[in-house]
């Protein structure tokens, strides 16, 4: 039996938020270059798999990002997985209007130009899969072209609009 799917939100934006504060998850800084060698980049903590075959994770990304016409024309991309001495980077790469790779000690995934931080819990290499407008966000699908995974530490997450680390 189908149910009818309502066609207006039964919760308005400032509950959602506060309920999606109760959903711990990783904190992640996700990087490209555009055309021109340009780095971009930007905290995310939407990042899930979403498909083990083909290997897919999906990153939302603000239609309002600074980023997003450069993560939606470029090829590639590396979500780099943060750990718990990443919290002023997360910080800078949620700001808007600044310089986010300025003093930041970022280096090319193997072969490519490919901003990569050497030192982040895990990198993923990504492969443009598909993109979906989906509300004010846009989905980013990425094909795993590669992972670099360093000694665990501990991770970093967002839990209640701030930093934490799993005891």
């Amino acid at each position: 039996m189908n149910t009818p799917v309502p066609t207006t939100p039964l919760t308005g934006a400032d509950d959602f938020r506060d309920a999606m504060a109760l959903l711990p998850a990783a904190l992640t800084v996700v990087t490209t270059t555009d055309d021109e060698g340009r780095r971009w980049g930007f905290t995310a903590s939407s990042v899930v798999s979403v498909s083990l075959d083909p290997p897919l994770l999906m990153v939302g990304l603000s239609r309002t990002s600074s980023c997003r016409d450069a993560f939606l024309s470029a090829p590639e991309f590396v979500v780099n997985v943060l750990d718990d001495r990443h919290r002023a980077l997360a910080r800078t790469f949620a700001r808007h209007g600044v310089d986010r790779f300025a003093g930041q000690e970022f280096a090319h995934w193997p072969g490519t130009a490919l901003p990569v931080l050497p030192d982040a819990h895990a990198a993923y290499r990504c492969l443009r899969h598909d993109v979906v407008a989906v509300g004010d966000h846009d989905l980013l699908f990425g094909a795993f072209a590669g992972v670099n995974a360093r000694d665990p530490g501990t991770p970093l997450l967002w839990y209640g609009r701030t930093f934490h680390t799993p005891r």
